[in-house]
């Protein structure tokens, strides 16, 4: 049966075959190039590269075109690296000439949340504090993502330190959602979710520590993958807190999260959160079967207190997804713990830079006042929650005995305005959106969240599928089964 997806990328990968054909200098419109060939998903345009019917230095070009055109109205990029980008595609384009594919992200363009150090270019974490911060080496996930021959494309704008989950703190402006500049792109990969929706990049990075992948992806409308805690490397990242910092892709699509996460999955010996575990093929998950698979539903409290229009995508999400697999039953998560060791790891990690007095100013109020109260806790304390963290993460591990995955909303609300979000006195509504997130951080185990609809008012709603620690391969498959019987993820925004 041919469906609108399939027909709308099979028609959109002739055309650029054909346009590869015929060469692109022949084409009439510049702007409509661009704009088809920053349509195709990451696994779409590396198909064609690898091929040789699309050139990596073509693609660049588009998306940089694309940049140039769309991120003032989104303001998604601190920093655009064009020259650097078409270097590297050149190059990545003279090795697949040589027969030298390196893989699927080989000559695809990507960009990196501004929180991931890059040897020589600015990495600000969107604070005035590292405004003119140039980092001497590599984060070792953009290391591997270079290996891998991706191209970098920039760094992308944040919420200040990544201390916050609405992208509208930020040194350099606020993020603005690309289905509706009025409101939050959510955070704090604000920037990261907001140049995937825009199609400003093929993917890209983000961190998440509460919710900052799949927030910003559920509110934007994309894909969101938090992997296990420790499966791929923090080092090199401006942090929060290691023990619940985490580096994930977020993409259009689940399979397009497959391959990047590939690339930078993997022990990294002077990370001190790595975790040596064999690192399977995370494309295998978009050709295996759910019909086996088991849901279990968390209803409390993930499930209580959604906006009405989040209520309902989820419900017709639920009839979906018990039309694709086994069983669908409703589970009771243990107690997840609480935050004194994010606090206490971020406040031990800023402490020299509030040591200066001058540093203070540089801070935004707002950040400032959260890093100085989290001073507030002891050693006892800490040491008591990292207890406590370490006894849920084995909790955890035992309602996988039950089912496979758990479902639920990613976010029991909507992006709230950005003029909300600014105003401290009413914003605490965008901070408690991360409700349903932040417990799979302190449990450790993988995340992903997905698009699954949108609100009355044209806002994204996403849902998010979790399994057991080093379980992305089940997680991976029902996100992309999910995608494979719906389109929310091919729609974009009216940009």
């Amino acid at each position: 049966m041919v469906t609108r997806r399939t027909f709308v990328t099979g028609t959109l990968t002739a055309g650029i075959a054909l346009i590869a054909r015929k060469g692109f200098s022949q084409m009439p419109d510049s702007r409509t190039r661009s704009t088809e060939l920053t349509e195709l998903t990451l696994e779409e345009a590396s198909r064609l590269i690898r091929s040789r019917e699309l050139s990596p230095v073509e693609l660049t070009q588009a998306y940089l075109a694309r940049i140039d055109r769309v991120n003032p109205r989104i303001n998604a990029y601190i920093t655009v690296t064009a020259d650097i980008a078409l270097e590297q595609a050149r190059a990545a384009e003279a090795e697949i000439a040589r027969g030298r594919w390196r893989g699927p992200l080989h000559g695809v363009p990507i960009a990196l949340k501004d929180n991931i150090d890059t040897a020589g270019l600015r990495t600000t974490a969107a604070s005035a504090l590292f405004a003119n911060r140039v980092p001497d080496a590599d984060a070792e996930v953009w290391r591997r993502l270079r290996d891998a021959g991706a191209v970098l494309l920039g760094k992308l704008n944040m919420h200040e330190l990544a201390y916050g989950g609405t992208s509208a703190i930020t040194h350099f402006g606020p993020v603005r959602n690309p289905w509706n500049p009025d409101h939050i792109p959510g955070g704090s990969s604000g920037g990261s979710a907001a140049a995937v929706a825009a199609r400003l990049c093929c993917a890209a990075l983000g961190t998440d520590t509460l919710a900052s992948i799949r927030l910003p992806a559920a509110y934007c409308g994309v894909t969101g993958l938090k992997p296990t805690h420790g499966l791929a490397s923090i080092r090199g990242i401006i942090p929060i807190s290691e023990s619940l910092d985490h580096v994930g892709p977020i993409t259009r699509t689940a399979a397009d999260a497959a391959h990047v996460l590939q690339a930078i999955a993997g022990f990294d010996p002077q990370d001190p959160v790595s975790v040596r575990v064999d690192v399977p093929s995370y494309a295998s998950a978009l050709q295996q079967p759910v019909s086996r698979l088991r849901i279990g539903l968390p209803r409390e409290p993930f499930f209580a207190k959604l906006h009405p229009d989040v209520e309902e995508a989820t419900r017709r999400a639920l009839e979906t997804l018990r039309t694709l697999v086994a069983e669908v039953r409703d589970v009771t998560l243990p107690p997840s713990g609480d935050f004194p060791v994010l606090l206490a790891e971020a406040y031990a990690w800023h402490e020299r830079y509030l040591a200066e007095p001058g540093n203070r100013k540089l801070y935004d109020p707002v950040t400032l006042e959260r890093i100085l109260a989290a001073g507030e806790f002891s050693a006892a304390q800490y040491f008591e929650a990292r207890r406590q963290l370490a006894l849920a993460r084995h909790a955890i591990a035992a309602v996988f005995d039950e089912v496979d995955v758990l479902v639920t909303p990613t976010a029991p609300s909507l992006p709230e305005r950005i003029d909300q979000a600014e105003n401290p006195a009413v914003a605490s509504g965008a901070e408690s959106s991360v409700r349903n997130t932040a417990p799979f951080n302190l449990y450790g185990i993988p995340t992903i969240s997905v698009p699954i609809g949108f609100s009355r008012t044209g806002l994204p709603i996403g849902l998010q599928i979790s399994s057991r620690a080093f379980g992305e391969l089940p997680m991976l498959a029902l996100a992309h089964a999910w995608q494979q019987a719906t389109d929310w993820h091919r729609r974009a925004p009216p940009l």
